[in-house]
This record gives structure tokens, sequence and C-alpha cells, in this order.
């Protein structure tokens, strides 16, 4: 977005004055004029629309990592095997309990084709040569809500559950949406499980950790999660992002 700025040079102003004083008046409305219609589109420039609610595939792995740094190296080495199965480096965040558990989301150009990769015997080889340690979580979804606006280095918290019904359980969510506000979590991202609706993630942005962390627990929030047909109890994986393609 680019901001429009105006400005008259003192000499240009004097020349005005000078050759043109009986038509002073006339300029000057004319600059107004002008200027204001340069601020209202200035100001339309401005509002950018940062929601995307195209559905997006993407995959998403949960691991952890003997040395991040270490990781971090052979993870991009391993990028050009990446593409040619036609995923793409999203963002990836670090555990904010422990710095060594690594969430990466990529971008899905072909389920097929990720599919097939996830189960490649090189993507395990490059894993262990990459430090990971134990199994890792590997996740196909659907991106159904996004909000990409920049926000900083916020804490997100990523939650996992099972609802009976995906339409029921986006109504409640969305109905909470100013009490998710007020007690400091900003909505990022609302999806699901590419072949099973039921299965839900949501990403947010905790902007005020205290009384995110003091909802999470009150009868308020259990009450929701019951109305809008959450099944038994959440999971959620607290990180920062790390980097972001």
């Amino acid at each position: 977005m680019k901001l429009f700025r105006f400005s008259n040079s003192l000499f240009y102003t004097g020349v005005v004055i000078l050759l043109s004083s009986c038509g002073s008046g006339s300029n000057e409305k004319t600059t107004a004029t002008d200027t204001t219609a340069a601020n209202d589109s200035a100001a339309k420039a401005q509002v950018v629309n940062t929601i995307i609610t195209t559905p997006q595939n993407m995959v998403v792995v949960t691991h952890k990592v003997a040395n991040y740094a270490k990781w971090l190296v052979a993870y991009e080495a391993h990028d050009s095997a990446r593409l040619a199965s036609g995923l793409h480096s999203y963002v990836i965040g670090r555990g904010l309990e422990d710095s060594n558990m690594v969430m990466v989301a990529l971008k899905v150009d072909d389920t097929a084709k990720a599919k097939a990769f996830e189960k490649s015997p090189g993507l395990k080889q490059a894993m262990q040569k990459a430090g990971v340690l134990g199994a890792p979580t590997i996740s196909l979804t659907t991106n159904t809500w996004q909000d990409t606006a920049t926000i900083g280095p916020v804490i997100r918290s990523m939650t996992s559950m099972t609802v009976k019904d995906w339409d029921a359980f986006v109504k409640g969510f969305e109905d909470g949406k100013q009490i998710r506000t007020d007690n400091g979590i900003m909505d990022r991202v609302v999806g699901h499980d590419l072949n099973d609706n039921k299965k839900v993630f949501v990403v947010t942005a905790l902007t005020d950790t205290a009384k995110a962390f003091a909802y999470y627990k009150s009868d308020e929030l259990k009450k929701r999660r019951a109305a809008a047909g959450v099944i038994g109890e959440p999971t959620r994986f607290l990180f920062r992002i790390a980097k972001k393609y």
C-alpha cells in the first residue's frame, strides 16, 4: 500500500500569486478537490482483504528434532524433492514448551502426489538424516478459512478436535468470535481433515496469554464446545512461528 503525499514548493506558490492573483480562489478550490480525491483513493488503497475462504489443501507435519538448526539446513536441502511432489513450504513453528518440537505446514498442489511422497522411503531417510526423533505426525488437511494479516511474533495455538457435525461446529465457532477476541484469542485458520470434516483443527494467535489461558480452563469454553458438538477433550499445541516462506 502506498500513501500519496502532495506538496507545493514556495517558489511555485509565489509565481502563482504574482501571475494569477485574480484566480487564486479557483486554484485553491481545485487543489483542495484534488487533494481530497487523492486522499480518498489512498484510503481505499489501504483496505486490503486478508481473509481467504477458498479451500487450500495442506500437509501438516509435527515431530521432534535433535537439533533445530541442523534440522532446518537438512529440511531446506530437501526442498527440490518436495517441489517435485507439488509441496510448497509455508510455515515452520517451534513448540512453546519444547523448541525442538517442530510443526511444518506445506501447501499442496496435488493430493495424490502428496500422499505418495508421505509414504516414500526417501522421506523417511531424509528425516532420519535431519535428526527427526521418533515417528512424525502427518496430516493432510483442508483450510476452509484463513486470516493472512501480519500480526508479529505472537504465540500461536493449534487445537485439534473431533466434532459431531462440521456445519454445526462452524456456526458455534463463528458465534463465539467476540468472546475469543475479548479473551485475547485471535482466529487465524480453521479447517478439517481432507477426508473427514469431523476431524477439525483451529489455529489462533494469543494476543493476551493470561486471558487466553484462563479462558481455556473456563466453564464458558466447556459449554461452548459442548454446544458446538465437540467430542471429548481437544489437544492443543502452542508454538511460535520460526519461519514463513
